[in-house]
């Protein structure tokens, strides 16, 4: 049976570590002989020591020189544990950590040094999760075809009916216009609807006109229907991003290579959405779900490009 030679513990609340990060901490115990490798950040924050008001003392500047303050774009900082990772050699560990030979510190960049300790640390942390977080190697990145349901995401479900009995809706033109963005990209955007939902089909050919975009509307949304219209297209599940809203479109999302939702649907308490809006269905739920689509693209290329380089290179 093989044995654990390395044992490393990575903290969920570090949520932009990347794998790189991980192989090349590795590489210092595999390769640099180290025992104990552990994550650090540069902070540059002059600190000072901490006095009891009552004793009256003055507090002592701890790490700089007041009378010749430098700014801290020009200090050189100092290393603070963020505590992403811990890399310990099996002996080390199983000798509790109190005879270590050779310890190294890894040092990651500010923008990927993100660590949720209290509740408000989330929105920073998601912000930065968008802009450097890891989003895999999946081939879910190169969306083709993007299938956005009407009553729940591009609406909020709202009818309103006239005093000579039309039915009307709301959109968003934020929603149009994040649409408009994934065709420029080429990528297909579908409408969807079914007999079951309340808008009437002149309605739904309404809303997609404006939206300048396809419709598709049945009898039922379910996977099957999803396959059907993937084989006319010629794509896979993973070219494809869905945006539902119901407990009923859990079986498309959970196949789909990129699902989203708005933040007010009832089905954002009953899956793992890959993508979760801050915005609700109606009020810029779309437009957010297309940018982070986008991003994605974008990110994809550019790791493309990377490895372009990095084969010219060696």
């Amino acid at each position: 049976r093989r044995q654990v030679d390395i044992v490393c513990h990575i903290q969920a609340t570090s949520p932009c570590l990347h794998p790189h990060h991980i192989r090349e901490a590795l590489q210092m115990i595999t390769e640099q002989g180290c025992d104990y490798v552990f994550s650090v950040v540069r902070r540059h924050q002059f600190r000072w020591e901490e006095v009891d008001k009552k004793d009256c003392k003055n507090p002592t500047s701890l790490n700089i020189d007041v009378a010749h303050r430098p700014r801290r774009q020009d200090w050189h900082g100092e290393l603070y544990e963020n505590g992403s990772f811990y890399f310990s050699t099996r002996k080390a560990l199983e000798n509790g950590l109190k005879q270590l030979g050779k310890i190294a510190y890894y040092e990651m960049l500010p923008e990927y040094s993100v660590d949720i300790d209290v509740d408000i640390d989330w929105p920073v942390a998601e912000q930065r999760v968008l802009r450097f977080g890891y989003f895999g190697r999946e081939e879910n990145a190169a969306v083709r075809l993007f299938l956005c349901k009407v009553s729940g995401c591009l609406t909020n479900g709202q009818i309103f009916t006239s005093v000579s009995g039309e039915d009307h809706v709301a959109i968003n033109a934020r929603d149009v216009a994040g649409i408009q963005m994934l065709q420029r990209e080429n990528i297909e955007v579908i409408l969807m609807s079914c007999v079951n939902e309340p808008l009437s089909r002149g309605l739904l050919e309404k809303v997609a006109q404006l939206a300048g975009c396809g419709l598709w509307f049945g009898e039922q949304l379910n996977g099957l229907e999803v396959e059907r219209l993937m084989k006319e297209k010629k794509l896979r599940w993973d070219k494809v991003a869905f945006m539902g809203s119901e407990s009923e479109d859990r079986e498309i999302l959970s196949q789909v290579g990129l699902n989203g939702v708005p933040c007010d649907s009832v089905v954002a308490d009953l899956i793992a959405a890959k993508y979760t809006c801050q915005r609700p269905a109606g009020n810029g739920a779309v437009r957010e779900f297309a940018e982070y689509i986008l991003m994605l693209k974008k990110k994809s290329l550019l790791q493309v490009l990377q490895e372009h380089i990095d084969r010219a290179n060696f």
